[in-house]
């Protein structure tokens, strides 16, 4: 359709009135490292300009100390991440227990209750949450090309974080060949209620995420519709049954809050996980699902997951 000249005109004071955002993504600058803090021989903290958060963003590598090609792992936080590391390496040995591994490990700050995914609108509590296309474009070849990755990913999380796992991995399946999620919940529709709460909890407004529950957006981010999406791919699940179990021995300060709230909270993820073995089955997907006999929501637990789970998702990525 041709455009007359006070069209033409009209389009062109639109897009100076609104901006580069109106142009589209084609025209964004690319994602930059802005540096790089070497923290030890095998860990660095990446601070990085992106564009679809419009702020830079760090993140920190777990890394071999020698050179050579090696496949990345990212590992998402849960619901309340650290402001300056990822909790893997705060509540866990993840950086010892990497430390002879040929990968890697890429661990995201911040995000709380971002379930890691684009939200439709910029939040007054969070500000911009543009985590899928951070995680998924912009990432990516930053970390391959300063890392010596060589574009074999995994991906996986623990709680919030495994939920997103799963959901980056349907959304975006040729980018990981393993996802793992520890003690989450990766079918979305049993999760809503939770997925609210834990947005509202902590100041946000969980419509600007997704829009209202049962809109077409949150189907779109609900692996168990999209499990199809999975096949072909090594997945890892694990969850305990909320019964306190030996490490409550071991935290006698967090006892009352392991119990008490992370006991009900695992007997619901303990539900989801059941539900999602049961969607796999009944496509034929294979999975690997870890059922602890006891176990509350809480860290000592992801340790000893994390642990179980490398043996399946390191062949999967050659690491």
């Amino acid at each position: 359709m041709r455009r007359t000249p006070v069209a033409v005109a009209v389009l062109i004071l639109a897009l100076a009135l609104l901006g580069p955002a109106a142009i589209g993504p084609a025209t964004a600058s690319a994602a930059q490292i802005e540096r790089v803090d070497n923290l030890s021989p095998t860990r660095a903290a990446v601070f990085i300009n992106s564009p679809a958060m419009g702020r830079t963003v760090q993140v920190q590598v777990l890394h071999p100390a020698g050179g050579g090609p090696r496949p990345a792992y990212y590992l998402l936080d849960g619901l309340d991440p650290g402001l300056t590391q990822s909790t893997w390496t705060n509540a866990t040995d993840a950086e010892r227990f990497f430390a002879g591994s040929n990968v890697n490990v890429v661990l995201p700050v911040g995000g709380q209750a971002s379930y890691y995914t684009d939200w439709a609108a910029d939040d007054p509590q969070f500000g911009r949450y543009q985590w899928e296309t951070f995680l998924t474009e912009e990432l990516p070849p930053l970390i391959d090309g300063w890392f010596n990755g060589n574009g074999v990913n995994a991906i996986g999380g623990l709680s919030m974080g495994g939920n997103a796992a799963f959901i980056l991995a349907a959304r975006k399946p040729w980018l990981y060949r393993a996802v793992a999620g520890y003690s989450a919940c990766p079918d979305t529709a049993l999760a809503t209620g939770g997925v609210m709460f834990s947005i509202a909890n902590r100041g946000g407004n969980p419509l600007n995420m997704w829009g209202a529950p049962g809109s077409p957006a949150w189907a779109e981010h609900d692996p168990a519709l999209l499990a199809e999406r999975l096949r072909g791919k090594t997945i890892y699940l694990s969850s305990g049954t909320g019964i306190p179990g030996q490490h409550e021995l071991e935290i006698k300060p967090q006892l009352a809050e392991n119990i008490f709230l992370g006991g009900p909270v695992e007997v619901g993820i303990n539900t989801c996980v059941v539900a999602f073995e049961q969607r796999l089955r009944g496509l034929g997907i294979p999975a690997r699902i870890d059922y602890r006999a006891t176990g509350t929501h809480s860290w000592s637990y992801w340790q000893d997951t994390l642990h179980a789970s490398w043996p399946t998702i390191a062949p999967a990525i050659g690491a």
